[in-house]
């Protein structure tokens, strides 16, 4: 399951517009590796997270699509780990990203503790609408990382309605943003027209067929971008250029291969005004190298390269996760095996 970087050279041919050939399927795997990474406590519903890595030229992609994604939306996190390897990350323009710390669905007594592993933050991030907890968790959570940490932002993941989110944020107070209070455009912007709270898209930009509905339908103050859902550090940085709206990059529970990639777009980013939600390397007991741990509430871009050695043994998936992973990567490679430029 793991191994070198991959030899040989790819195809003729490339993922549409990028200048970079589309490998074969069998360049990926001679270094591929299925590891499954153990959290300290749950997030996004996951005690450990599930993800594959492989080798390229230019170093180390991941490929880490959540199990309930269909190959249509996964194969975009193929191009974004295929970006990595074969690519490298673009230049930058910031010696360090700014991040925040990020507080789970946790009870209120227990944020102090967790608040210890990002030192110097500046911004906490706190999940709230957690499926099983109340509006009085919510604020209670909320409060206790106000009380550490001043500008505090709220991520509901979609898991309000309309009416839910008004009265949660009015209950809440005074955030920096409200991160996807509820599911579709029409509704963030019906709660942005009722509440003076600025509002964040996530999902509704890197789950839509046109981001830009975010924009056209007045719904968001803030873009929130995640370089493997949207297909690669470039296509990231592209958008962020053209949605005219303010950019958080963040993470998709990434390992610190996939969390390179989004610390790279970060501190390519021409506007790094607001912390990047970069800082969930800390949520791992362990990881495939060293994490992107905060210090002085910022973190500081640096890659795998191809001779980059990572531990991908320790925590290996096991033979059934391996086979499972193999299909999906051949799956999510012929849909960009359409999508190539010859």
């Amino acid at each position: 399951m793991a191994g070198g970087a991959p030899g040989g050279s790819a195809r003729d041919g490339g993922v549409a517009g990028d200048g970079w050939v589309l490998p074969e399927v069998e360049e990926l795997l001679a270094s591929a590796a299925v590891v499954r990474l153990p959290m300290r406590t749950r997030f996004r519903g996951l005690t450990a997270r599930e993800t594959m890595v492989f080798a390229g030229p230019a170093g180390w992609g991941e490929f880490g699509p959540f199990v309930e994604y269909d190959d249509a939306e996964a194969a975009n996190w193929l191009r974004a780990g295929i970006e990595a390897a074969w690519l490298g990350p673009p230049p930058a323009v910031h010696e360090t990203v700014p991040v925040n710390a990020t507080v789970p669905a946790i009870p209120a007594d227990q944020v102090s503790e967790l608040l210890k592993r990002y030192p110097g933050a500046g911004t906490a991030k706190v999940k709230v609408a957690e499926p099983g907890q109340t509006l009085a968790d919510d604020v209670a959570r909320v409060e206790a990382a106000r009380e550490i940490i001043g500008r505090v932002r709220v991520d509901a993941n979609g898991g309000w309605t309309v009416e839910e989110a008004i009265t949660a944020l009015r209950a809440i107070g005074e955030v920096e943003y409200a991160e996807q209070p509820c599911k579709t455009v029409e509704e963030l912007a019906a709660v942005r027209r009722a509440v003076d709270v600025p509002i964040a898209a996530d999902e509704s930009i890197r789950k839509a067929d046109d981001p830009f509905r975010v924009v056209a339908a007045d719904a968001a103050d803030v873009a929130v971008v995640k370089v493997a859902p949207l297909g690669g550090m470039r296509a990231t940085l592209c958008l962020a250029e053209t949605l005219g709206l303010r950019v958080v990059v963040s993470s998709a529970l990434d390992s610190a291969v996939g969390m390179a990639a989004g610390v790279a777009a970060a501190a390519a980013l021409a506007d790094l005004d607001l912390a990047c939600g970069l800082g969930t390397g800390s949520l791992f007991t362990a990881d495939v190298g060293p994490s992107f741990l905060m210090r002085d509430g910022v973190v500081e871009p640096r890659w795998f390269g191809p001779d980059a050695h990572l531990d991908l043994r320790t925590h290996a998936a096991g033979e059934d996760r391996w086979a499972w992973w193999l299909d999906r990567l051949r799956r999510c490679h012929r849909i960009l095996e359409g999508t190539a430029v010859r």
